[in-house]
């Protein structure tokens, strides 16, 4: 399966929360915005900061993470893309889910394969499927 990942996806998978998708395995490739990267180790770093989670399971997340965005393809956060996420869509969306939105549609312009749009997020698994995307985790 080639996939859009969305932080929700891959967070639930890291931290074993209970019901990570099923289909997560199945991913043959993976995209994602470089906001990924930044939100999952901003939820490590709470994590601890909580006392949450020990020295150990910080740095063995980490290190699960680095494993995974080195096999993920980034999207830049660019001006490009900035200014595609600051349009009107047409349902909901909070900033942050914008740029996941631009980017998934930003790598998939010109390309004739699509990509399943992986999220957790109700809201924005609405507006992925709102924009024609496939949506698979909620």
């Amino acid at each position: 399966m080639k996939a859009y990942l969305d932080s929700s996806i891959l967070l639930r998978v890291l931290l074993r929360e209970p019901s990570p998708l099923r289909s997560f395995k199945r991913i043959k490739f993976a995209v994602s915005s470089e906001l990924l990267r930044v939100e999952c180790f901003r939820v490590i770093d709470r994590l601890r900061l909580e006392a949450r989670l020990a020295d150990a399971d910080v740095a063995s997340l980490q290190q699960e993470l680095h494993q995974v965005c080195a096999s993920v393809e980034f999207v830049r956060v660019t001006p490009l893309l900035l200014g595609m996420a600051s349009q009107p869509f047409p349902t909901t969306v909070r900033t942050l889910d914008a740029i996941h939105l631009a980017s998934a549609m930003l790598w998939t312009q010109g390309r004739e394969e699509q990509v399943v749009f992986l999220t957790h997020d109700a809201q924005l698994g609405t507006a992925a499927r709102a924009l024609g995307f496939e949506v698979d985790g909620v």
